[in-house]
């Protein structure tokens, strides 16, 4: 095996950094999904709080919440999972990228088949991230009916 020169190595990591742009995106992504788990475990802890003191009709709406909640946090955990999983495929097809080109090897169904799986994994996550906004919006009902039941 002949010695790479640096004129050679340049393209080669021009090709494999560019997908690193896409982890700095999908890190974006983990940014907002971590913030709206800690919200959802802030609720959660505040709804259960005033569970204790609450009357039968509040006591009925909290527990509706709380219900709500358990699943978006079900769905943000999914989202943050795939999102991490499509950030490894992404390294992965990185690492990948870069071995081949440098040692002359030709695998480029393995690197194709890490991005479609990197993609996949990225939908996923935007999917769950769609649902988990919706699931917030549920909840959001729940308290403004319940803030019209008590006047």
């Amino acid at each position: 095996m002949n010695a790479i020169l640096f004129e050679d190595l340049v393209p080669i990591l021009q090709t494999a950094v560019g997908p690193v742009i896409l982890i700095s995106g999908i890190g974006l992504i983990v940014l907002s999904l971590t913030n709206r788990y800690a919200r959802v475990f802030d609720r959660t802890h505040y709804i259960s709080q005033r569970l204790s003191q609450a009357s039968k009709d509040e006591y009925a709406n909290f527990a509706s919440q709380l219900k709500y909640l358990l699943k978006q946090a079900r769905m943000i955990r999914m989202s943050l999972t795939l999102a991490a999983l499509s950030v490894f495929f992404t390294a992965l097809m990185v690492a990948t990228i870069f071995i081949c080109a440098f040692w002359q090897l030709g695998f480029p169904n393995i690197i194709a088949g890490l991005f479609i799986t990197c993609m996949i994994c990225l939908i996923g996550a935007l999917i769950y991230f769609l649902a988990d906004i919706n699931m917030s919006l549920k909840t959001l009902k729940l308290e403004v009916k319940a803030l019209k039941d008590e006047k």
